[in-house]
């Protein structure tokens, strides 16, 4: 099950009248780019066939990011929690319990979607938050910068809340941002497709992982 998705033509119409093209990267450099994977975890997958519905995706863009020298960063829930007490008066007792545990018990690899194929020399992380690139929720930024990334190809769930929250803080801290229209899900289209049009608006750029896996193909050298 994958969403039905789409951004206003309006919003592709903005963005040619502004800068002359639909897409603001048009190319990438494959060993400067990372696919960062968010919150792909059973407790999501398992309940919902539009978390699902991206594994294929998702995979796909790992191997080709792989063999063209990029990074894959799989992000995963901290059962850490900040915030304890604003986490009850937020989401209620019972809620917040569930989330604080949404992430798995044990070793990191191990507590990822099964059928999500990763390999040595990927990237596990934890985040304490919501976005995966807030300064002081995740080490994620600073694997990145070891690395040499600037370029993230973001994926996973939920498309409006953890999703959304890294797009935008990756682009906050400098990162060039493109999100897989049909690698991250939501419950609804309507709220995956409220996410994707923010972010084409206003913080990255928003594209079908076809045309992702031919911009990685492409390897340029002078990508920027």
């Amino acid at each position: 099950m994958t969403h039905a998705w789409m951004i206003p033509q309006r919003e592709y119409d903005r963005q040619l009248s502004r800068r002359g093209r639909l897409h603001a990267f048009e190319t990438l450099a494959p060993e400067r780019t990372a696919l960062v994977v968010v919150d792909m975890v059973p407790f999501f997958t398992a309940e919902n066939a539009y978390c699902r519905g991206v594994l294929p995706a998702i995979n796909a863009l790992a191997d080709a990011l792989r063999e063209a020298g990029g990074a894959v960063a799989w992000v995963l829930p901290s059962s850490e929690e900040p915030f304890p007490e604003l986490a009850r008066e937020f989401f209620g007792e019972t809620v917040a319990k569930v989330y604080q545990a949404s992430g798995g018990d044990g070793d990191l690899p191990d507590r990822l979607c099964p059928e999500l194929d990763h390999r040595p020399g990927d990237l596990f992380v934890e985040k304490t938050g919501p976005s995966a690139f807030f300064p002081g929720r995740c080490l994620l930024p600073d694997h990145l910068a070891e690395r040499g990334i600037d370029t993230v190809v973001v994926t996973g769930t939920v498309t409006n809340v953890c999703v959304e929250s890294t797009a935008r803080d990756a682009r906050t801290l400098g990162y060039r941002v493109i999100l897989a229209a049909d690698g991250c899900a939501t419950v609804n289209d309507a709220m995956h497709n409220a996410t994707l049009t923010t972010v084409y608006r206003s913080f990255g750029d928003v594209r079908p992982t076809a045309e992702i896996l031919g911009l990685i193909a492409a390897r340029p050298s002078n990508a920027s």
